[in-house]
């Protein structure tokens, strides 16, 4: 599998160089979340700029980024094109998985959540 990953302070960007995500590439993906999440990465960007196509198993590695790093951190997809986005809203995913358009837009909800659990651990929320 093709890929590479950035490692920011407050989060790492694991863009797919694969125009597929599919059985072939898809446990490496899985592979690859489970190797951050030991890591002690807290929040994942998935930019999927690169892919074009995805079928159940693809969706399977990134319902699996989804429950790593929800918990405690992020997961975000970005750079969804129209073919995979398809998918996720017939799989009905669009409702589980927190989907930006751009890296940037997925590094501010980062922080924002950074912050809400900074609060949140400080008792101040109500």
């Amino acid at each position: 599998m093709k890929f590479s990953i950035d490692r920011q302070d407050e989060y790492t960007i694991l863009q797919i160089d694969e125009e597929k995500l599919d059985s072939t590439v898809a446990p490496e993906v899985k592979s690859e979340f489970v190797t951050l999440q030991a890591e002690g990465v807290e929040n994942v960007i998935l930019n999927m700029e690169v892919v074009k196509y995805s079928d159940s198993s693809g969706l399977s590695a990134i319902l699996v980024g989804n429950r790593l790093f929800k918990d405690n951190g992020s997961f975000i997809l970005c750079n969804v094109n129209e073919h995979v986005m398809k998918l996720i809203k017939i799989s009905m995913l669009d409702k589980v998985l927190d989907i930006l358009p751009t890296v940037e837009e997925a590094a501010d909800a980062v922080a924002f959540n950074q912050i809400e659990k900074g609060l949140r651990e400080e008792g101040g929320e109500e």
